[in-house]
């Protein structure tokens, strides 16, 4: 009997330390067609998942998130590039206070904290044309190769993976509303290490080497460049710079959340039954 007491104290105190967590925001990118505004957040987002107090300044957080992401207005206006993404992630962090922070009514009733983890996410850009007959669509770039990753011409541009792994860290504010709620705000940063999010990264290949190389040629070769399409604009020879590859892209996380304590959420779910 002491031990089935002991066990169900050990319980319900681990319970009174997690929490579920729901929220929604916004998800933003920096990169190749956006580098001048890392506070954009074009795209809604929502998640949800279970943070864990280890005590009042050190907790765990797991969350799974969806989001999109782009840009349908290139900063080089003359490029005239854009896409967009879903972005579906799965992240662990840990998180640190700056004030001794919990749900009892001895600590501080707010506290900023940072955060820091590892986390993996999938995107598959898409971009939107006109086509004939089909009026307008969006098409996924990946399989397109609209940087060469399917010629032979350029066998170092192999395809680019959409499952890739991202470094989440940021910051953030969480309130103690009462002994069952909290609410979060947070901003945070993905470092990823890919540079495809809105699938430009390199050079131009040329029109006639993608329209001659694949099925899809033609379409590739219209949405590789779209340069003349703008007034005054032209198409660009291979080898003219496309995008930047020495910097990766990177996505950005704005939410509120609202934090509910597992104790009192079985708790109320127990008390349904019984009724």
């Amino acid at each position: 009997m002491a031990l089935v007491a002991s066990a169900s104290a050990q319980s319900r105190w681990a319970m009174g330390r997690t929490e579920i967590v729901l929220g929604g925001g916004g998800m933003g990118y920096v990169g190749d067609l956006n580098n001048q505004s890392v506070f954009e957040v074009p795209g809604l987002s929502v998640a949800g998942g279970v943070r864990y107090r280890i005590d009042n300044r050190w907790a765990l957080q797991g969350e799974v998130g969806y989001g999109r992401i782009g840009c349908d207005k290139d900063y080089i206006a003359r490029r005239n590039l854009s896409f967009r993404s879903d972005i579906v992630e799965a992240t662990f962090t840990v998180q640190f206070n700056f004030r001794p922070f919990g749900m009892g009514g001895s600590e501080a009733r707010w506290t900023p904290y940072i955060y820091g983890g590892l986390g993996a996410f999938h995107f598959c850009p898409e971009a939107e044309i006109e086509i004939e007959g089909e009026g307008r669509r969006w098409v996924e770039l990946e399989p397109l190769g609209t940087e060469g990753q399917y010629l032979e011409a350029y066998p170092d541009r192999g395809p680019y993976r959409l499952m890739q792994l991202c470094f989440p860290f940021g910051v953030g504010v969480r309130v103690k509303l009462n002994k069952t709620f909290s609410l979060t705000a947070e901003y945070g940063f993905r470092k990823t290490w890919t540079d495809y999010l809105d699938d430009v990264s390199t050079t131009y290949v040329g029109s006639a080497a993608l329209t001659e190389g694949e099925p899809n040629g033609v379409l590739a070769a219209r949405l590789a460049d779209r340069s003349g399409e703008v007034e005054g604009g032209s198409e660009n020879a291979a080898g003219i710079k496309r995008g930047d590859d020495s910097l990766d892209d990177w996505y950005t996380c704005f939410r509120l959340s609202v934090g509910v304590s597992l104790e009192t959420l079985l708790g109320w779910t127990r008390s349904k039954k019984c009724d």
